[in-house]
């Protein structure tokens, strides 16, 4: 069994869902691996939630509502979305270490800042030690890592961020989004309650009607 953490900073609740996923792997082996949501959601054909402007007004309001509550500071940075692929890479250059992730999360979601090219990356990477910043956002590794995760992911199925994934000898299961956590821990802890005749029954669950697209 093998149980990965798909995320992009690009999300803020990735960012709300990072703290538990870090407790989760003091006990669990869970992967870290940064991903390109803007490529998950291309090869599905789906738009993107702040692509959809009432949608977007709800999900930046339901992000500020759900931190507020649970006491996490929270700071939009000054434009959303926003280019991730350079944070993405910084991290990636960083080997996704668990640092590297905090560092990443608290400079956009923590205090609001822009994370989308190498002068507002210059605080982070020096907190990390990287002292070449440029050679670090272009570093081929870093690039064909976040290329790897990316695919993996696209493999899986995996189709928004952040998403918990299990993947064992009945193949990927996906617990997309923060208020999936307890059910992915409860796959973990109870896996017969997933392979339970209810649940089957939705896997096989038949299609009664297709929209046209």
């Amino acid at each position: 069994m093998t149980l990965d953490w798909y995320f992009d900073f690009l999300s803020p609740f990735a960012y709300l869902q990072w703290p538990r996923v870090r407790a989760l792997r003091r006990q669990h082996p869970i992967a870290l691996r940064p991903v390109l949501l803007g490529a998950l959601l291309a090869h599905h054909g789906q738009r993107g939630p702040a692509e959809i402007a009432a949608k977007r007004r709800f999900t930046y309001r339901h992000v500020q509502w759900q931190a507020d509550r649970a006491g996490v500071p929270l700071v939009f940075p000054d434009a959303h979305p926003f280019n991730p692929l350079p944070a993405l890479r910084l991290c990636l250059h960083a080997d996704a270490s668990e640092d590297a992730i905090d560092a990443l999360f608290d400079h956009v979601w923590r205090h609001g800042s822009r994370a989308d090219d190498a002068a507002s990356l210059a605080p982070v990477a020096a907190g990390l030690g990287i002292e070449d910043l440029d050679a670090a956002l272009i570093d081929p590794h870093a690039k064909a890592a976040l290329r790897a995760n990316t695919e993996r992911a696209i493999v899986q199925g995996v189709f928004g961020v952040p998403t918990l994934a299990i993947d064992d000898e009945r193949g990927p299961e996906l617990y997309w989004g923060v208020d999936a956590t307890a059910m992915f821990e409860q796959r973990l802890a109870d896996p017969a309650y997933f392979a339970s005749e209810a649940m089957q029954r939705l896997d096989a669950l038949p299609i009664a009607a297709r929209r046209e697209m």
